[in-house]
């Protein structure tokens, strides 16, 4: 792979700037990585690749013009952004084939901060239908592939960036996450990406719309191949923008002024519901002893409601959605009936995934037979205290982000329930980075979540930068060098 599909996209800025090279070449070298192998990954679904690269030309004479003292920080470097976030001229989907005929007239204010700040957008990825599914596939674009095994999945529903970025075909991208949609994909793609606390990045521009009642679930943020990318991404993606007007200004810290060795790591092995791989077990253990051997302390802690993991994250979902979700389903027809697009998937002529079409039969079913939705949503701000007095301002927590490395496609489809482990970091609304940890005996990314108490961003990111430091962070995938 060329080097420069090695380096973060603070140094290629920072190359750029200093004339080492230019925004076309660094542009240029990711598309032609990009459309080298994303046939075989299905993860960009509409590209701008010409727009792109007149973009770098401008970039490239615009520094010549102003000296690098007066270019953005990120000027001249390429980005890719989730589909389901506006993109001007680009599609606007989420998935849902009712909706391939819409072209965006503007961009998403994060998307604005992004261009503001000089990153070029290369093209937009997939996602599962209506961003609700681990598996990225929908019937408009297909299924995405993961760049270190075509036969396995990317996670959902932030997929189609966890896989260009885990190519080496972009530094960094956009997603978002209702129940693990940036965390799961970079896991099983070996990246880095970030929920960030709740409220602290709009939400505007993103389809599902998130009602006033789940925007502390819903989190924009971004996935990158380099950790040293998350902190300057969200602290640019920070703030209210006017639109999401529960987006607020709380965003503190710097992962410069935090001390390892302050900590105290609390490893939270499994949810004592669902078993977790031994591998997956030892790079968390190994994760915990690299990041004591920095001075941190280190002990063991488990939450008996972590069993109730789905329950909590169902409940929340419910309680704060006023918008069915079949609804969503038949965009501006109107609602659908599950039913009928069972029978219809069944015969091959519904333009709706199986997993989009359970849930909605299962969202029918909760209305019929009442799950005892209040205990659950009062359970869940039972654990929020519980995880928040365990913690305190100087701790973290390791937590499993699956229960095993990326499964074969459609495999989840007979283990439902294993989204569960980034589901409940959406309950609890704190900041929660995913970092890769080497790689399996099958050469598969591992990973580990990093969580904190909300607003201490800051501090999961300088702990996702100690870890790429002991393990080396994103490995690019050898079949694609």
């Amino acid at each position: 792979m060329n080097p420069l599909l090695h380096l973060s996209a603070t140094q290629l800025a920072a190359q750029i700037r200093q004339n080492q090279v230019t925004s076309r070449e660094v542009v240029q070298v990711h598309i032609d990585h990009a459309r080298a192998h994303n046939p075989q990954l299905n993860a960009i679904v509409m590209d701008r690749y010409e727009a792109a690269l007149e973009e770098a030309d401008a970039a490239d004479r615009l520094l010549a013009e102003v000296g690098p003292d007066n270019v953005p920080q990120f000027h001249g470097v390429p980005c890719t952004i989730k589909e389901s976030i506006q993109v001007t001229g680009m599609p606007h989907t989420a998935g849902l084939v009712s909706r391939k005929a819409l072209r965006m007239t503007h961009d998403a204010s994060t998307v604005a901060r992004i261009r503001k700040a000089g990153g070029i957008v290369i093209g937009v990825t997939n996602t599962s239908e209506l961003c609700m599914w681990m598996e990225t596939s929908n019937k408009l674009y297909g299924v995405t592939n993961n760049p270190y095994d075509f036969e396995r999945i990317v996670g959902g529903s932030s997929g189609g960036e966890g896989s260009i970025i885990g190519s080496g075909a972009s530094p960094f991208g956009l997603g978002a996450d209702v129940g693990g949609s940036i965390r799961m994909p970079a896991f099983f793609n070996g990246v880095f990406g970030h929920k960030p606390s709740s409220n602290i990045i709009p939400n505007s521009g993103h389809h599902p719309v998130a009602t006033r009642g789940l925007s502390r679930t819903l989190t924009t943020g971004p996935l990158c191949r380099r950790a040293e990318d998350l902190w300057p991404l969200v602290r640019l993606l920070a703030g209210p923008d006017g639109d999401d007007l529960d987006c607020v200004n709380m965003l503190a810290g710097d992962p410069a002024d935090v001390r390892i060795a302050d900590l105290t790591v609390w490893s939270i092995e499994d949810n004592g519901f669902l078993e977790v791989d031994p591998e997956l077990r030892v790079a968390q253990r190994r994760a915990a002893e690299a990041l004591a051997k920095l001075g941190a302390t280190v002990k063991t802690a488990s939450l008996d409601k972590l069993r109730n993991s789905f329950e909590l994250w169902s409940a929340t979902m419910s309680a704060g959605n006023s918008t069915p979700f079949v609804g969503l389903m038949g965009g501006d027809k109107g609602p659908v009936n599950p039913w009928t697009e069972f029978v219809k998937w069944s015969l091959g002529h519904s333009e709706h995934t199986f997993p989009a079409i359970a849930l909605g039969i299962g969202e029918v079913l909760q209305h019929v037979l009442p799950m005892g939705q209040d205990k659950f949503v009062a359970q869940a701000a039972e654990l929020r205290q519980e995880m928040a007095e365990l913690l305190g301002p100087k701790g973290i927590f390791l937590y499993p982000s699956y229960t095993r490395p990326a499964p074969h496609h459609n495999e989840p489809l007979l283990r439902p329930l294993d989204w569960v482990y980034t589901a409940i970091g959406n309950v609890l609304e704190m900041p929660i980075t995913q970092v890769p940890l080497g790689l399996s005996v099958h050469g598969l990314p591992l990973g580990v979540q990093v969580g904190a108490i909300s607003g201490n961003d800051a501090t999961t990111i300088a702990v996702a930068i100690a870890l790429e430091n002991a393990f080396g962070g994103w490995i690019p995938p050898k079949n694609l060098q």
